[in-house]
């Protein structure tokens, strides 16, 4: 059937009668052969003759640049993600890959170790006198005890808001030169402030008979708390005796993640996550490469494994559990031969059970872990 009249419209540029028009920015019909001078906008279909390019390689009228995006402030270009620094300003993902975050609160910075915020705020309210180190404190370590298994346990504590000095005080005199304090930005709130008490490494039987552990209770009496707050432990590198032996540890961990994070009364989260793809690239960690710091296991230490799973405590059995599981799933995954694997479940978290029953010293551990429910 012939198109009708009635049908047809006059193109605004040329005059030409046509039945396929086309919208312009302003709402203008014109033909598909004056298009030629114009383009298209990506997000509306609109044709414009002033667009603006996005960080994808769009092109947009000047109407949805408006109303869909922002320009981002180091490069000019318009982008929809909304990444912002600690100088409040809004970049694109391509110039946010150029910066860093701060090591307190992870906002973006272009210099420097904090933002300007983190840097005022916390070397004024929260150094309780200079007891309380910066954040990237890292003295030269001392060693207790015998190696080559040694153990650095930090503990993350909450304390009442005004009594910060005070349980600092406490902290530091009772740790004496076993330890210190750090800042910690994610301990800190409109509750009140905390501190990370981090000790200098031990060796398990050391930390067993010398650690103050009596300084928990008392922090406790003095109303801090480690609820809501992550525990620590770092395992030397030099307690493995190869690559091997590496890849059995992560490995005996993360095929019985449910029953660790279940005797470390933590979910795995985004601080502390049993990863499947770290899983995967288990032998690569085992032998060396870099992975990431907010894991289950973060293997971007030098010198430590880090074992992050476990949830703060102030109470004595599960701080030395933690250490406890540290050192005896090192220690087991170092005698885990094949035929202990396929001849007496080797893997199964039974038979290192079993096996932790019959070490008196690792007694804290074997109590916490009837205490939990996963002695089994």
């Amino acid at each position: 059937m012939p198109t009708s009249i009635i049908d047809l419209v006059a193109c605004a540029d040329c005059g030409d009668q046509v039945s396929d028009a086309v919208l312009t920015d302003d709402d203008r019909e014109i033909c598909a052969d004056c298009t030629d001078v114009y383009c298209q906008c990506a997000r509306c279909d609109r044709y414009a003759t002033d667009v603006r390019e996005t960080v994808e390689g769009d092109d947009v009228c000047d109407d949805c640049a408006l109303r869909y995006y922002n320009e981002c402030d180091d490069c000019c270009i318009l982008t929809s993600g909304r990444y912002t620094t600690g100088a409040g300003d809004r970049i694109c993902g391509n110039c946010a890959e150029s910066y860093w975050s701060c090591e307190r609160c992870d906002d973006l910075i272009n210099s420097g170790d904090y933002c300007s915020y983190c840097e005022d705020r916390f070397d004024s309210e929260l150094s309780a006198g200079g007891l309380v180190h910066d954040y990237g404190y890292k003295p030269r370590p001392t060693f207790h005890g015998n190696g080559p298994l040694f153990l650095g346990l930090e503990l993350e504590i909450s304390t009442p808001h005004g009594y910060l000095d005070d349980c600092a005080e406490l902290a530091s005199d009772r740790l004496g030169r076993l330890g210190y304090l750090k800042q910690d930005c994610s301990l800190n709130d409109d509750t009140g402030y905390g501190f990370e008490m981090v000790s200098h490494p031990m060796s398990y039987q050391w930390a067993i008979d010398q650690y103050p552990w009596e300084l928990l209770s008392a922090l406790r009496r003095n109303g801090c708390s480690g609820t809501g707050n992550g525990l620590h432990v770092h395992i030397s590198r030099d307690a493995f005796d190869s690559a091997n032996h590496t890849y059995r540890w992560m490995k005996f961990l993360y095929r019985n993640a449910s029953k660790v994070t279940r005797m470390a009364r933590r979910v795995s989260d985004t601080w502390a996550a049993f990863d499947d793809y770290d899983r995967k690239i288990a032998k690569d960690l085992a032998k060396g490469r870099k992975g990431y710091r907010h894991r289950a296991i973060n293997t971007v230490n030098d010198d430590t494994l880090e074992l992050r799973v476990f949830a703060s405590s102030l109470e004595p059995q599960q701080v030395q559990a933690a250490l406890g599981l540290a050192a005896a799933s090192v220690e087991y995954t170092q005698q885990l031969t094949v035929a202990a694997i396929a001849q007496r479940n080797g893997w199964d978290w039974s038979a290192f059970v079993t096996w932790l029953q019959a070490r008196p010293e690792y007694g804290p551990l074997a109590r916490e872990l009837e205490d939990r429910g996963c002695a089994c």
